[in-house]
């Protein structure tokens, strides 16, 4: 008996949606996208408590917003805890698996050599300075033995982000979509297509509020923000460090120095801020070497990843200039998730 074209032009168009729905979610995680809060402190930060899969990459956050496994309050002994406040250069994104972020190989490379470590990844897409001074301010300093602040070229200008886009833009979802099609088509292949044909979409890593200061008045306000870190971390009578992350352009074709990086390099110097500088460490490496460092314009492959994690053992640890291996507690306050900052 034959079936009128009827019936069976209907359920094969939904037979094929259903498979394309079930393949996005099973093989691709989609439909299941990483979640955003809106802060009055940080302006938005990831919902706590998230472990997920998703384009086939490992993605958890823990109680406090960071990309990694959950933690105590008070620091096991015998540990050494480095907390690290960044962007998405430290965060990875969804590109990149949750072990070979930055601080996750860095993490690595501590307990290969004997020191047990963890080390606490705090950062988000499109944060700026004064997103990283929020973080403190909201959470503190989780009795950390270092504070590594990781900054790169564009941080230096780049406006504290707001709320404005949470729950607005295909990257900062508050809640997960009805169906994985309109995921992967608003996040994905929409932004891909638009690219191509030279429209002017928004990228999900620099979608914060638009900037309404000139490039000299924010950098001015941005050092204001980073003197306000340092001398809450150093209340605390903790260590702190600069990561400074470089942009392709920085490095290739040839190495050129990045607009406000010397007079950042003189603050640094004047506030006494050791720095792990990669764009230099990078300088004098081949460019095939450089070119495998970076994804895109902004954010590093596994590979650069790697590079960052093994300068940061290098120049901190192998120099001494942390002591890696110490058991001693130092100064810090424990904190609660919804704990308000302290004067």
């Amino acid at each position: 008996m034959k079936i009128p074209a009827k019936y069976w032009i209907p359920s094969s168009v939904l037979a094929f949606f259903v498979g394309i729905e079930v393949i996005l979610r099973v093989a691709f995680g989609l439909g299941n996208p990483v979640l955003v809060q809106a802060d009055s402190y940080t302006g938005y930060r990831f919902k706590p408590n998230q472990k997920l899969f998703r384009l086939g990459k490992k993605i958890q956050y823990n109680q406090y917003s960071q990309r990694s496994e959950p933690i105590t309050l008070k620091k096991p002994p015998g540990k050494l805890r480095i907390l690290m406040i960044g962007d998405s250069v430290l965060n990875g994104g969804n590109p990149t698996d949750q072990s070979q972020t930055i601080t996750e190989l860095f993490e690595a490379k501590l307990s290969a050599s004997g020191h047990p470590a963890e080390v606490l990844n705090a950062s988000a897409g499109s944060w700026g300075i004064g997103n990283a001074l929020g973080y403190l301010r909201k959470f503190g300093t989780f009795n950390a033995d270092a504070v590594i602040l990781q900054i790169g070229t564009h941080d230096l200008t780049q406006p504290t982000s707001t709320s404005a886009v949470v729950g607005h833009h295909p990257a900062f979802p508050t809640h997960p979509p009805l169906l994985a099609t309109p995921d992967a088509w608003n996040r994905y292949i929409w932004p891909h297509v638009a690219g191509k044909l030279g429209y002017n979409s928004a990228n999900g890593d620099f979608a914060s509020s638009p900037i309404s200061l000139a490039p000299d008045q924010q950098f001015q306000q941005n050092m204001q923000h980073f003197k306000e870190i340092i001398t809450l971390v150093r209340g605390k009578k903790i260590p702190v460090f600069v990561l400074f992350t470089p942009n392709r352009d920085d490095l290739l074709p040839k190495t050129n120095v990045p607009n406000y990086k010397p007079e950042f390099f003189r603050l640094l110097k004047s506030l006494q801020v050791p720095a792990i500088d990669t764009q230099t460490n990078w300088s004098t490496l081949s460019p095939t070497t450089v070119e495998s460092y970076f994804r895109d314009s902004v954010h590093l492959s596994v590979q650069g990843n790697q590079a960052v994690a093994q300068n940061l053992f290098g120049q901190l640890c192998l120099q001494r200039r942390l002591t890696c291996a110490s058991s001693k507690p130092r100064l810090g306050f424990p904190v609660t998730p919804n704990q308000k900052p302290r004067n």
